[in-house]
């Protein structure tokens, strides 16, 4: 069960569900294919058959770092209140009123405007909420809370 369902109030509705963007995968997959590309061209030289076997389990630990850190991020606006958790065991959540919300700012560069990923930050009254990174459908993130 999703941390955003069993945080709901009654009578609470989640408007805007997302997460991490796709993209924190990259880093990831370019380490497997580097290590893999190697392993199949470099099949009599022993050295750097291990260099590539070393990028390869690296680009595995980057994948499966990735999908966990995607895996356990939710980012939620209800009609309520904006709602971040991030973490498994150690958990880190952030909620804040939508009463509270003074602006919404959003960080996109040219390749994240073309993929709809970006940055979100969410700045309250008296206080700001944590920079929210890589998030996909950032526009429609901030949409959604300043339509209220």
């Amino acid at each position: 069960m999703r941390y955003v369902d069993e945080v709901l109030q009654p009578g609470e509705t989640v408007l805007f569900f997302g997460t991490i963007h796709w993209v924190i995968y990259v880093p990831g997959l370019v380490l497997t294919l580097i290590g893999l590309a190697g392993l199949l061209g470099a099949a009599n030289q022993p050295v750097l058959s291990v260099l590539f076997v070393l990028c390869l389990a690296a680009g595995f630990a980057s994948l499966f770092r990735a999908w966990f850190r995607r895996w356990t991020t939710e980012i939620a606006v209800t009609d309520r209140r904006i709602i971040f958790k991030r973490g498994f065991i150690r958990r880190f959540t952030i909620e804040m009123n939508m009463e509270k919300v003074e602006s919404v700012d959003v960080d996109q560069s040219v390749l994240g405007r073309l993929l709809d990923y970006g940055d979100v930050i969410v700045r309250g009254t008296g206080t700001g909420f944590e920079p929210l990174h890589m998030i996909g459908a950032p526009i429609k993130l901030r949409n959604v809370v300043t339509a209220k």
